[in-house]
């Protein structure tokens, strides 16, 4: 059984729609304007963007 997954979140400056994995080793950022999107913190990343879907 798989603990972790990719999803996908939008940004709440820029609305971009980025598919990111939920368990991050470094901190993820929008790609468009540059906004930290996900933070590591050594087991499931923080999340600070919106998630959107959770794909399988």
């Amino acid at each position: 059984m798989k603990k972790s997954k990719f999803i996908r979140v939008k940004c709440p400056d820029c609305e971009n729609l980025q598919v990111i994995f939920d368990h991050p080793s470094i901190d993820v950022k929008c790609l468009i304007c540059g906004r930290t999107l996900a933070e590591h913190t050594g087991g499931k990343g923080e999340i600070k963007a919106e998630i959107v879907e959770v794909l399988e």
